[in-house]
């Protein structure tokens, strides 16, 4: 759904502000009333710096940090003929490290079409690659496959072909994947299940003797039902893991693979009996799906990784930057790997925001003071609160100035060509109109945090000596000169 412009409606911003203490209010109430803890202060990591797309026409991207120090990157290439393998020391490394082939399709019978999603895993101190193949003779004859490498370093030594992971059912299956929890090693995958009438769903066992083997109860996890799930396709796929705070999180793709494309969520305690269908929560709304102001459409088949720090996790995903597609979506080799930080809500669950823009990453801006609050836009003004889930509007890319090249301009993440600006010392998010008013007002001189060198302070560019800070909840810029000022003044990117 397009995204209005902020601030269009007046009538509509009134009924905004009035509403949300209410709302927020009410929010409160149902979750004591449900037991849910209270909200308390999201986890906070250090910005990181990425530039997108990753890697162009390379789809289903896999991405796994080993202990060796380095990042490896499998993904589905457009001929849909062959694996392919690329290492960096960092992720931003991955967009200019050469790509080996390691292992090329089948001339006849199994393994011979359509080979796709491979992922890349290292297991009993050997790597392992689950990927998806069909026939030469019926290309859609889609079964998942593993290949193995004892070799330290997997662009060396040999693949052997471990042949076919066997499932209940002699159906199309695809997107298998591994996670460990609590000691036990689990596949989930994807799969055409006999007697439902959809494409696929996802699944859920435990990992046999071997990495290529599943053993025991088989459970369905997702089938899919919702409208936002059955778009072109009735399609449930790519599951992917990220554990944090106790809990696993399950990310699946849904609908067909054009700008309909989506991630869904399913949740677990880490404690719980995974493979008890009961112990995991659906989330009856997709948690990450196109954007027309971003210009990114069909985001999905994701995998998650960390950044060079170990402090933040990473969303792995591919889409494309246009939303019109010409025949079939799966003859379009435009997706694109793309990577950005996964944020933390107060309640421990991950906020994936919105595909954002191609180029630098966003970062937020955490208050110093007031240190579970972030700088967002609402209603065009510009302000500081606490628990903002509707990420987007915390999000801010840090470009060239546009004054000069000696400072910087804050570009919203949701609204692209619209700025954090000052007007009569007041700081909104307007668009950029090319005047030199407007790009003096939009332009700071980037410094050491006045109360923390370890944070950011931001000088007006034509009022110097006039800082960015928070006030009564909304940001001026304005002198600084007490301590309190300097504390207000500085923020941590995050």
């Amino acid at each position: 759904m397009p995204l209005p412009l902020p601030g269009t409606d007046p009538a509509a911003r009134r009924a905004r502000r009035r509403l949300r203490p209410v709302v927020a209010a009410v929010l409160v109430v149902l979750a004591v009333s449900a037991g849910l803890p209270a909200a308390g202060p999201a986890q906070a990591a250090s910005a990181v710096n990425y530039t997108n797309p990753l890697v162009n026409q390379r789809a289903d991207p896999h991405i796994f940090r080993h202990t060796d120090g380095y990042y490896y990157l499998t993904a589905t290439v457009p001929q849909y003929d062959r694996i392919v393998l690329r290492r960096a020391t960092t992720l931003q490394g991955l967009a200019t490290a050469a790509e080996s082939t390691i292992w090329y399709r089948h001339t006849s019978g199994e393994m011979g079409a359509h080979i796709w999603a491979p992922e890349i895993h290292f297991i009993n101190n050997r790597w392992y690659i689950y990927f998806a193949a069909g026939r030469t003779d019926d290309v859609w004859r889609i079964r998942m496959y593993a290949l193995e490498n004892a070799s330290a370093n997997p662009l060396t030594g040999s693949w052997t072909e471990r042949g076919r992971i066997t499932t209940p059912w002699d159906t199309f299956s695809l997107d298998a994947s591994t996670f460990v929890a609590n000691g036990v090693r689990y596949l989930t995958w994807a799969q055409q299940e006999p007697g439902i009438s959809n494409n696929s769903n996802v699944y859920l066992a435990r990992m046999g003797a071997n990495p290529w083997q599943i053993t025991g109860t088989v459970t369905r996890l997702v089938v899919p039902t919702y409208d936002w799930e059955t778009r072109g396709y009735r399609v449930a796929e790519g599951p992917a893991v990220v554990q944090r705070n106790g809990r696993i999180f399950l990310t699946y793709s849904a609908s067909a693979t054009d700008a309909n494309y989506c991630l869904g969520m399913l949740s677990a305690s880490t404690t719980a009996n995974l493979l008890d269908a009961a112990s995991w929560s659906k989330s009856p709304t997709p948690v990450f799906v196109s954007n027309a102001a971003t210009s990114q459409y069909g985001p999905g088949h994701n995998s998650f990784t960390v950044s060079e720090d170990g402090q933040s996790d990473i969303l792995v995903y591919h889409d494309r930057n246009h939303r019109d597609i010409t025949g079939d979506p799966l003859n379009d080799p435009n997706r694109r790997t793309r990577l950005q930080k996964v944020y933390w809500n107060a309640d421990g669950t991950p906020n994936f925001g919105i595909p954002v823009p191609d180029g630098a990453t966003p970062v937020r801006l955490r208050s110093h003071d007031q240190a579970n609050s972030y700088v967002r836009h609402y209603d065009y003004r510009a302000r500081i609160e606490p628990n903002v889930t509707n990420l987007a509007d915390s999000q801010f890319r840090i470009v060239t100035g546009l004054a000069s090249g000696g400072s910087v301009s804050l570009e919203s993440t949701n609204f692209p060509g619209y700025y954090l600006r000052h007007r009569g010392y007041a700081l909104y998010v307007e668009k950029n109109d090319g005047s030199a008013l407007f790009g003096g007002d939009a332009s700071f001189r980037r410094q050491s945090g006045l109360a923390d060198s370890a944070g950011i302070s931001l000088e007006s560019h034509n009022f110097p000596g006039r800082h960015v800070r928070h006030r009564s909840g909304l940001l001026y810029v304005e002198a600084v000169s007490s301590s309190a000022d300097r504390g207000s003044a500085t923020f941590h990117l995050e």
